[in-house]
């Protein structure tokens, strides 16, 4: 192994003994730090092989992460398309962690607006923004009023 495809291995399990990444992003990192190499693919490939970077546990791991911080099922496909997941990883994982999401949209509704009277067209009418800015499909929404 030459001494440069040892340095970016090195920064790459340096970036995942933080957190997960997909390859897109261990990619884009890589690439910030090491703009002149041609190994970084092959590096990554190898991270795959040692079963040190996978797609589908970073999918995983991002989901459950959304999913408590109160975001919908849109917002988080939207935010694993960007982060470079394959579609094929991103309908497994939605249907491996099978999650009631109106219990999720319940939730954030009343962290976010519990007590207050949403008879208020105004009021309705923001809360339905925020819902589906937070990645909340049309029936999650409904069943909230």
């Amino acid at each position: 192994m030459s001494g440069e495809r040892k340095n970016i291995k090195l920064k790459a399990m340096d970036f995942l003994a933080r957190r997960e990444y997909s390859r897109q992003e261990l990619q884009q990192k890589l690439s910030q730090r090491f703009p002149e190499s041609s190994e970084i693919d092959q590096v990554l490939d190898d991270l795959i092989v040692d079963g040190l970077q996978a797609d589908s546990r970073f999918a995983e791991s991002f989901f459950r992460l959304r999913v408590n911080a109160g975001y919908g099922p849109q917002y988080i496909r939207a935010e694993l398309r960007q982060r470079g997941v394959a579609e094929v990883l991103i309908t497994d994982v939605f249907f491996e962690q099978d999650v009631d999401w109106q219990d999720v949209a319940r939730q954030l509704f009343e962290k976010k607006y519990g007590g207050e009277d949403v008879s208020d067209a105004k009021l309705r009418a923001k809360c339905m923004r925020y819902m589906q800015y937070k990645g909340f499909a049309f029936e999650h929404i409904q069943g909230l009023f």
